[in-house]
């Protein structure tokens, strides 16, 4: 207020306006403070992740499982935290007595070498080609175990006769892989996130100060959202794993970028109609808390969904998820408004806004741009318009019967190089396939030779031994003759170890563990022994029980995510026909997404395969936040419609959120699109599914399908509100 209107005020008045401007730069400024004290005490945290989160497969089962209960009852047979790494030693010719000589006192020093190892390690066993050996080396601790495979590794290569190559596989090679395939979420990830956003940013507004605004906002909700997280998983609440992380890191940036967008764009148009500043931001936060808190409640719910998961690893994301949902929300409403309510005008510079309400008015006339132009392209001839669109969408749809979802082998997680991966192969050359990645097989100790017969009696078992206190590696071979001794003739024979009345039984796979003949060797010895109380796990049949779970929780929550969402779409936008098509036209593209995927995995990229949960994640990212877009501006069309028609509302609200719905879309497929810089190969496939799926919601769907459908059908639409009944 300026100086001659505070004279003409009553003393009280000039107070009062006096208080209101003092307030009114307090708020903004406590805001700020607020928000970056909570990324100062959050900020470390970046780096602690790894103290709270897990990438071990069994801690994600259900607690019905089969492999989930074999595991809770290792302890009792054998140190059950212990994992074991398979060291393969492999020659292209047959390695001497000598060298042997030399790799066994290498192997027998080991434990002094390299912390971290249990005591039990096996005696080096040579293969019958004599051109390999292998040692079964337990790992006592799985937080630091790529540092532990990586010793292991580098102590080996230098004390092995020349010419011997020396691969750590095994489950511990595995997970060490999997560890360095998401050490780069804190950094690489992260970095790659915020750099392609500030680039469309930048691009999109030409503004230098703008694009570190919304970055800010973005961050600060992380940081925040981490922080909460963080201690959640410290109370027990909920499980994290690194591919949790990553996609938290990913959602919470598209987010909360997409909320600010929204919130610029309005700031920017009130802007231009008012030259007070702080009415500006009152009225932005007014037109843009309604769609903002619709979609991010419509994407809180959507994830919320996933606590119906089976799998612990679904379950947890879904709360995880929300939570930084909820904080890119308020980021969104209280960081970023106080952060340009600070710059005012300036924030956009050099394209400073101007006030110009003739022109904002002409603009929301549909008198131009290339917004204006497509909306009048949609009411010309909607119909041809949505069927030609809909019907190529079919076409994408028919690659979804492509796509094989049935699970992807534990070699082939990683992309790029594998230690692990290439010693399976070699393991799988000069030793059975399954070495060190037994099949467990808990049975009742009257019964053990029964079980063990049997086991042997499948051809895709090469050998069976049983858990032994007595047996100088823990173990001792069974044969249909019994158990077999060590040493000379007169040597005792080792006894099996009881627990609980059961004893341990370890099958070694012919094989490898993670292949489609070994998990159905697996299904076959289950099949055999049911009813009868034997309990079958280990690595194989962890992943077995994973993709069933998987496939199970993809059947269940993606019907149930679908009805959530259309119920909160009829409350929104009091209709029912409206959040039918919205729902109908973002399944659509899903699949349409999801066919082009199947294409692209299979003849492009030539991946092996697909988890199970890939598509299930998938729906969830696509519908919840395509239906963002689709809330964005059906919520603009309805308030259009409400002042000049059904019809015009259509074309009014294309071209007034054309451009800021497909800068959040550019935003959002680019920050999910870097998921593909962590070399794991499910979040590459959730990285093209989701970015590919946002690209067309964004500029298929959003700008032409549903405003075709909505316009054909015109105030029908809205049945059954009042608007339905009224306008054009």
């Amino acid at each position: 207020m300026n100086k001659r209107v505070e004279e003409d005020l009553a003393p009280g008045e000039a107070r009062a306006s006096g208080w209101r401007r003092a307030l009114r730069v307090f708020v903004p400024a406590l805001l700020i403070l607020v928000w970056v004290a909570a990324g100062g005490i959050g900020g470390p945290y970046f780096g602690k992740i790894s103290e709270v989160s897990s990438n071990d497969q069994t801690a994600y089962l259900p607690s019905s499982a089969e492999a989930t209960k074999v595991q809770e009852r290792l302890g009792e047979f054998r140190d059950s935290k212990e994992i074991p790494a398979v060291v393969v030693l492999v020659s292209e010719s047959a390695i001497d007595e000598t060298d042997l000589t030399q790799l066994s006192e290498a192997v027998a020093d080991l434990p002094a070498q390299v912390p971290g190892l249990g005591t039990d390690l096996s005696p080096l066993i040579p293969s019958a080609d004599g051109k390999a050996a292998q040692v079964f080396v337990p790992i006592e601790s799985k937080e630091n175990i790529r540092d532990v495979t990586d010793a292991i590794s580098s102590y080996l290569n230098e004390q092995a006769p020349a010419g011997v190559q020396v691969y750590v596989t095994g489950p511990a090679g595995f997970t060490a892989d999997l560890v360095k395939g998401f050490s780069g979420i804190d950094g690489l990830l992260l970095g790659v996130a915020l750099l392609a956003v500030f680039i469309i940013l930048i691009i999109v507004y030409r503004s230098l100060l703008l694009p570190v605004a919304v970055l800010t906002t973005s961050l600060m909700a992380l940081t925040v959202a981490l922080l909460a997280n963080w201690w959640l998983a410290k109370w027990g609440l909920f499980m994290l794993s690194g591919q949790t992380q990553g996609i938290l890191f990913i959602l919470v940036i598209g987010a909360a970028t997409d909320y600010s967008l929204l919130y610029v764009s309005r700031y920017r148009e009130e802007l231009r109609s008012t030259r007070d500043r702080g009415a500006a931001t009152m009225q932005a936060i007014r037109g843009s808390i309604e769609p903002i808190l619709a979609s991010g409640g419509t994407v809180i719910a959507g994830l919320l969904c996933l606590l119906l998961s089976d799998l612990k690893s679904n379950s947890s994301l879904g709360p995880v998820a929300a939570v930084g949902i909820l904080f890119a929300m308020l980021a969104a409403l209280t960081l970023l408004p106080a952060l340009l309510f600070a710059f005012g005008r300036a924030s956009f510079w050099p394209k400073t806004p101007t006030y110009a309400p003739a022109e904002v008015a002409a603009e929301h006339g549909m008198h131009g741009g290339i917004w204006a132009k497509l909306a009048r392209a949609v009411r010309a001839r909607p119909r041809p318009i949505w069927i030609i669109t809909t019907l190529a969408l079919l076409l994408g749809v028919f690659g979804a019967t492509q796509l094989d979802a049935s699970g992807v082998p534990q070699s082939d997680l990683v992309l790029g190089t594998s230690e692990a991966r290439d010693g399976q192969r070699a393991l799988g050359e000069h030793f059975p396939g399954g070495s060190g990645s037994p099949v467990y097989v808990i049975t009742d100790a009257a019964s053990m030779q029964q079980t063990a017969s049997m086991l042997l009696e499948n051809d895709g078992i090469d050998s069976v031994s049983v858990v032994s206190a007595d047996a100088p590696s823990g173990s001792a071979q069974i044969t249909a003759d019994g158990i077999q001794g060590f040493g000379g003739p007169n040597a005792p024979t080792p006894t099996a170890l009881v627990a609980n009345g059961d004893v341990l039984l370890q099958a070694t796979l012919g094989d490898a563990a993670d292949s489609e003949a070994a998990a159905q060797t697996v299904r076959d010895l289950r099949q055999q022994l049911d009813g009868t109380g034997v309990l079958v796990g280990g690595v194989t049949a962890t992943a077995i029980d994973t993709n069933d779970a998987s496939i199970h929780d993809r059947t269940l929550i993606i019907p149930v995510v679908l009805f959530v969402i259309l119920i909160i779409l009829m409350l929104l936008l009091r209709s029912i026909v409206a959040p039918l098509i919205l729902i109908a036209t973002t399944v659509l593209s899903f699949g349409t997404a999801l066919g082009v995927a199947a294409l692209m995995f299979n003849h492009v990229f030539q991946f092996p395969g697909v988890d199970p949960a890939v598509p299930l994640y998938g729906f969830v990212f696509l519908v919840a936040l395509g239906i963002d877009y689709n809330i964005f501006l059906m919520t603009r069309v309805r308030e259009e419609s409400l002042a000049h028609g059904t019809r015009e509302g259509i074309s009014r609200g294309l071209a007034i959120t054309g451009g800021v719905i497909t800068s959040a879309g550019l935003v959002l497929a680019a920050t999910f699109a870097a998921l593909a810089v962590i070399p794991i190969l499910f979040l590459v496939q959730i990285a093209f599914i989701v970015a590919f799926g946002v690209l067309l919601d964004t500029f298929i769907v959003r700008s032409l399908l549903v405003p075709a459908i909505a316009s054909d059908i015109g105030r029908k639409i809205w049945w059954p509100s009042k608007l339905s009944s009224g306008g054009k």
